[in-house]
């Protein structure tokens, strides 16, 4: 297949970063069969390209290259392995543009969120560079005689990494440079929606001199490609991300070979407005923490707890800036693009009259856009009732529901009523109220009068049923290794 077909919106400098097959041991591979999987525009419905179709036969070919691979790998000196992932972080960072336009075509966020996400993508890669140089080594003071004790962390093994459509390279990167970095070879299968910008990674780790097994991708339908991964005790590690409903049946999967998980879920994040709080600030971190990647993020804010007082001046104040948004093609770089398929805009519609029928009222948007099949107005619910679909589910689409409280407790308590502990946004002038809040919140994360706290250096991840263990910082790590502790006798 052309790196770059006469319909598609997709213009590169490079055209080698439109790549179609899939990326096994070092070698760009065709289904058994010949099938692909087409790929469409979301913003036009445009066909832009198709993949390679793998199966069962090809995920396990992908397990073998990274077995075979992984020896050679984890026995490199920790600096060598570093400066093949510095060689991947600056080609990202060279290729940035081009890895947006990709992104953008597939996904369809606009072209600056897909600019951001590239940036986002490469911090990890150069983070866990300079991480994969300080392998931790613990000395313990021995509780033996004549012994000495150490403890050592080792690589697991073949790491999958099963990524999602809505950030189609920080997902990967996130994960696999922390893979790499600790010595595990990875298998990876990104979301069937977006596969260009993981084949496009698969492109620059190759000329960035990752050996032939090191980073595998396959590209097809992930119950077949993922169901072989999780049969197979080779794989000694899973990290995911994804929905909770998902990620639970992974988890049930991977206890047959007692894989090590990362799961990172679903999220049904509070954005708390006290009355003592900067009005003007709220409402401009409410707009960012709702409508980025057109609310299509575990992150966004879905459910928005204001206190009494401040009620009728943040929902209009937030409903005038809804308003304003700007719709249309991610190419165009607008504030909203197009949800990815139509059960996403389905769902949407679903909410918003749910909560209308129970009480809630409509101050901005509310129905499709028609800037084209898969848009919908970015949309404030008021006075939205406890019981509505949009207060109890994530929407994961540009659907703002707002409620009032009169109390801390009330605020908390509603809050914290919730499967999900992913993010949680907090907006108060009272340090004591910060601390008590952001104390007694059930969430891994807290942002305290602002939306933007993700980053290489910090640990992401949830409670409850948003998840296990942590992705980024030096926890990132954790997954990946194994502890080995060895007693030495002098005697």
């Amino acid at each position: 297949m052309p790196a770059e077909r006469p319909d598609s919106p997709i213009r590169l400098s490079d055209l080698r970063l439109m790549r179609s097959l899939a990326y096994v041991g070092g070698r760009w591979i065709a289904a058994a069969d010949a099938a692909f999987v087409p790929v469409t525009d979301p913003a036009t419905g445009r066909r832009i390209g198709e993949v390679a179709r793998i199966g069962a036969d090809g995920a396990a070919a992908a397990v073998d290259a990274a077995q075979d691979a992984f020896p050679a790998w984890a026995a490199l000196l920790p600096q060598e392995r570093s400066a093949i992932l510095r060689r991947w972080y600056a080609l990202i960072v060279e290729n940035r543009e081009d890895l947006a336009a990709i992104m953008t075509a597939e996904q369809g966020k606009p072209v600056s969120e897909a600019r951001g996400e590239i940036d986002y993508a490469a911090s990890f890669v150069e983070f866990y560079a300079e991480e994969a140089k300080r392998p931790n080594i613990e000395s313990v003071t021995s509780h033996l005689r004549d012994a000495e004790v150490e403890v050592w962390r080792e690589p697991v093994g073949v790491a999958a990494l099963v990524t999602p459509w809505n950030f189609p390279s920080a997902m990967i990167t996130r994960k696999a440079a922390a893979a790499l970095a600790a010595g595990c070879t990875a298998v990876v299968h990104p979301s069937v929606e977006t596969p260009f910008s993981a084949l496009a990674l698969a492109e620059l780790g190759e000329r960035a001199g990752l050996p032939a097994g090191v980073f595998n991708v396959v590209t097809g339908d992930a119950p077949e490609i993922v169901g072989a991964w999780m049969k197979d005790a080779r794989v000694r590690a899973l990290s995911f991300t994804g929905s909770t409903e998902v990620g639970r049946m992974l988890y049930r999967q991977g206890a047959d070979t007692v894989k090590r998980l990362v799961l990172e879920l679903g999220g049904h994040a509070p954005f708390i407005v006290f009355a003592d709080a900067d009005l003007d600030q709220a409402v401009d971190e409410a707009v960012k923490a709702k409508f980025a990647t057109s609310g299509q993020d575990c992150l966004g804010a879905n459910r928005f707890l204001v206190e009494r007082p401040a009620y009728d001046a943040f929902c209009k104040a937030f409903a005038e800036r809804t308003s304003a948004l700007s719709v249309g093609n991610g190419m165009d770089d607008p504030d909203i693009g197009p949800l990815m398929n139509e059960n996403a805009v389905a769902k949407q519609e679903l909410h918003v009259a749910d909560a209308l029928a129970k009480g809630a009222t409509l101050l901005a948007g509310g129905a499709r856009h028609d800037a084209g099949p898969l848009f919908f107005q970015p949309t404030v619910l008021a006075d939205v009732p406890r019981d509505a679909l949009v207060m109890r589910e994530e929407t994961f689409g540009p659907v703002a529901a707002i409620a009032p409280f009169d109390t801390e407790e009330e605020a908390l308590a509603r809050a914290n009523d919730t499967e999900y502990g992913l993010v949680a946004y907090l907006h108060t002038l009272d340090p004591r109220r910060i601390y008590r809040v952001s104390r007694a919140l059930q969430f891994g994360m807290v942002a305290v009068n602002r939306t933007k706290v993700t980053g290489a250096p910090v640990p992401f991840g949830g409670m409850k049923q948003s998840g296990l263990e942590r992705e980024g910082s030096r926890l990132g790590l954790e997954a990946f290794t194994d502890v080995k502790y060895v007693c030495r006798d002098w005697a």
